[in-house]
């Protein structure tokens, strides 16, 4: 065996290793999720029986689960965007201060790599009516009224999906002022030269240039959102998504399925549809952007 074939034997070992971990601890159990769906898997029961899609039916039948699909599409369609538009500003504010950007960036950061789990009871805390309240307590010092918040079902999804947003900004502020420092100084500088103004040059220039970043962004927030679940179990109501399943997200509900009713199949079947919800929102962003790319 010459030296390349040993070397191309040694990566393809190493590379198999991964491989070998995804198939068996992610590919393998979706497959058998997915066997499980077409049965009446459950923890309280002894035998499986074939029942084909009446697990499907049942799921999407069920009022409860549609309701946790429409707020599940409501929090990714108002915190996704949002996330990535305020990310965006702050970034291009940072990429304007010429000394301290390291302690900004920390700033911003640290809500993203606090555990989610201290996060949301925090901000439980702080939605409290006064005096434990700090948020209302603010606000009425302004001569607002106190708000509900988690207790209102008008007011308790746009709560938890304001928290996440300012939690994931973090993230996404970070990686868009690393794509910032690295656009090269001479395009920008040409543009003004051409006579291009400052709006000009963030539509044309910047913005263009930083489109495979947004890409990767905003794929990976829509995901994020679409399957939101510590948020809402430790922020909603009883941990049930309430109240009056206001805040119940899909992910939330395939929990409660397979852990407190012990429906199994039931939650395999909930879990492959919102597998599939997610996977066809993230090929439809990924053929937009991909038009918007060929600059």
């Amino acid at each position: 065996m010459t030296l390349a074939a040993k070397r191309a034997t040694t990566a393809y070992i190493f590379l198999a290793l991964p491989l070998v971990f995804f198939l068996g601890v992610r590919f393998g159990p979706m497959i058998y999720m997915l066997a499980m769906s077409f049965t009446d898997w459950g923890l309280l029961r002894k035998e499986l029986h074939f029942i084909g899609l009446s697990n499907y039916k049942t799921v999407l039948t069920d009022p409860v689960f549609l309701k946790s699909l429409g707020n599940t599409a409501r929090y990714a369609i108002f915190g996704a965007p949002s996330v990535i538009v305020l990310s965006l500003f702050v970034a291009l504010l940072l990429d304007l201060i010429p000394k301290g950007k390291a302690v900004y960036r920390l700033i911003y950061v640290l809500p993203y790599i606090t555990p989610i789990v201290a996060v949301s009871w925090v901000w439980r805390w702080m939605f409290l009516q006064p005096p434990l309240g700090v948020v209302n307590t603010i606000l009425m010092g302004l001569g607002i009224q106190a708000r509900e918040f988690l207790n209102s079902p008008s007011q308790a999804l746009q709560s938890i999906t304001a928290v996440n947003v300012w939690v994931e900004m973090g993230y996404c502020t970070t990686i868009f002022l690393a794509g910032l420092q690295t656009i090269p100084k001479e395009i920008s500088e040409a543009a003004r030269i051409d006579g291009a103004n400052g709006r000009q040059v963030l539509t044309k220039v910047t913005l263009p240039l930083l489109l495979p970043i947004t890409l990767f962004l905003t794929v990976m927030e829509g995901i994020q959102f679409l399957r939101i679940f510590t948020q809402v179990y430790n922020m909603s109501f009883q941990a049930q998504g309430g109240p009056l399943n206001s805040t119940k997200s899909a992910a939330l509900y395939i929990y409660q399925k397979a852990f407190t009713n012990f429906e199994m199949a039931q939650a395999a079947s909930a879990s492959l549809i919102l597998f599939a919800i997610i996977m066809a929102v993230t090929f439809l962003q990924l053929k937009f952007f991909d038009k918007k790319m060929a600059y």
